[in-house]
């Protein structure tokens, strides 16, 4: 990979992800403050614990609008770094290119979908008469920068697959700074309240999506968005379908598993069960994003030494990544574990907001120091083009698991709010557990073929 800024093919594992993951992490963690700095604002509104469950109500359809840039970018972006590793950036550019033009058809068909069918959407979604003026208006603005979160969410990937990866951590980088200062301004000092949050967020967006363009479209990028390869390919969407389906899934069932959570949190605690989800939904993007931005910094090392044959390095990275990911997690556990106040201190200081998320805290993230380790795994799938195996794991934790367990277990248990919460750490711990298992024997399999077709050659 002669002409780009690193050498995926050669350079030293250990620092070669460092060199990577950093950034990516670091984009992960401001993507923390991205997405909650909103919250934390808000919480501290008059009324700002009904403020929170309304967010908290339209958070889901949010999460399905950053499913469908993870759908196109992080099926794509793999595709192309494949494609570079075998010495084929024409391939690659054809991949990002198209990449670009589903991601503006996708932007319409959502932003006018949601714009349309809103209000019921977000009655069925567990809003309340208390909360769903709060979600309209938040809802409202936040819709019409879709087309921001699309192209800044969907096409970062691929600055990082082809090594940019502190270009791509700006992305993200800009685009939180505009929104903390943004925020204070359009909510406090402009009194525009849920819509000033909003307003802020899309306005951001719109200038990291700026930023992703101008690179991809510039000098300094290897692979470039090029007009000659805009019109859609179905030999190449497919691919980027089938391998996207996968983070797809994994975004847009959390949405699902929202509602799921706030409609029986709604029935069983009322709106405060619901605000503490908000801030436990928070708490859970902390645990997951830099988890995320490590796998983000293995997937081009894996993807292009996989692309190039080099097996060794892709076993290497990969061992890497998954005890730096299984520590992170486990380290977060003990924190909530210990000190779940101050998390919730981060985002209310109402008493009995804080009392119940403190409670729930215990109870809903039990297991989440196996977390690291399905992370890891499933993104190594990903990164090695495996779209079938990721799919299933994808689906295994939330709709297969926790979905179900969120119904069932207030069935059988006299505390039926405690039985909602307990789904999650059940589902964490099987699907893991499930996950570690499969990994075994596909990634082995997977990794033996190629050696074994090596050695023919």
């Amino acid at each position: 990979m002669s002409n780009t800024s690193t050498d995926l093919g050669k350079e030293n594992i250990g620092k070669l992800l460092f060199k990577l993951a950093t950034p990516a992490i670091i984009a992960q963690l401001v993507n923390v403050l991205y997405n909650i700095v909103d919250r934390i604002f808000i919480g501290r509104m008059p009324g700002g614990d009904m403020a929170m469950a309304g967010v908290g109500v339209a958070f889901p359809i949010i999460l399905i609008i950053s499913a469908f840039s993870a759908l196109v970018g992080m099926g794509g972006a793999p595709l192309a770094a494949i494609k570079m590793g075998e010495q084929d950036n024409d391939g690659a550019e054809k991949i990002m290119s198209n990449s670009f033009s589903i991601l503006m058809i996708l932007s319409l068909i959502l932003t006018v979908g949601f714009l349309v069918f809103k209000e019921p959407i977000l009655w069925e979604f567990g809003a309340s008469e208390a909360t769903i003026g709060y979600a309209t208006d938040y809802l409202s603005v936040y819709l019409i920068g879709t087309v921001f979160v699309q192209i800044g969410l969907g096409m970062n990937p691929y600055i990082n697959t082809q090594g940019f990866a502190k270009v791509g951590m700006m992305t993200v980088t800009i685009g939180a700074i505009i929104n903390i200062v943004l925020d204070p301004i359009l909510i406090f000092g402009l009194g525009m309240g849920v819509k000033g949050a909003a307003l802020a967020t899309i306005l951001a967006q719109a200038v990291s999506a700026i930023w992703v363009l101008r690179f991809l479209l510039g000098k300094k990028s290897i692979l470039k968005i090029k007009k000659k390869y805009l019109k859609p390919d179905i030999k190449i969407i497919l691919p980027i379908l089938s391998l996207g389906v996968s983070p797809f899934i994994m975004q847009a069932t959390e949405s699902l598993v929202l509602v799921s959570l706030n409609s029986q949190l709604q029935k069983y605690g009322g709106d405060l069960a619901v605000g503490a989800m908000t801030i436990m939904s928070s708490i859970m993007q902390i645990i997951m994003l830099p988890n995320l931005g490590l796998t983000q910094g293995a997937q081009p090392i894996i993807s292009y030494n996989y692309g190039a044959k080099q097996m060794d390095r892709v076993k290497q990275t990969f061992k890497l990544c998954l005890g730096l990911c299984f520590l992170y997690t486990t380290g977060m556990w003990l924190a909530l574990m210990m000190l779940p106040q101050i998390f919730v201190g981060i985002f209310n200081n109402d008493p009995a907001l804080m009392e119940i998320t403190t409670w729930s805290i215990k109870i809903y993230f039990a297991g989440i120091f196996i977390f690291g380790v399905q992370v890891a795994c499933q993104q190594t799938f990903l990164a090695l083009g495996q779209a079938k195996i990721s799919l299933i794991l994808a689906l295994l934790r939330k709709i297969i698991l926790l979905v179900p367990l969120i119904f069932i277990l207030p069935m059988f248990i006299e505390n039926q709010l405690f039985g909602v919460l307990l789904a999650e750490p059940i589902a964490d711990i099987l699907a893991a557990t499930t996950t570690i298992i499969c990994f075994m024997v596909f990634y082995k399999k997977t990794l033996s073929v190629v050696d074994a077709n090596e050695k023919k050659i």
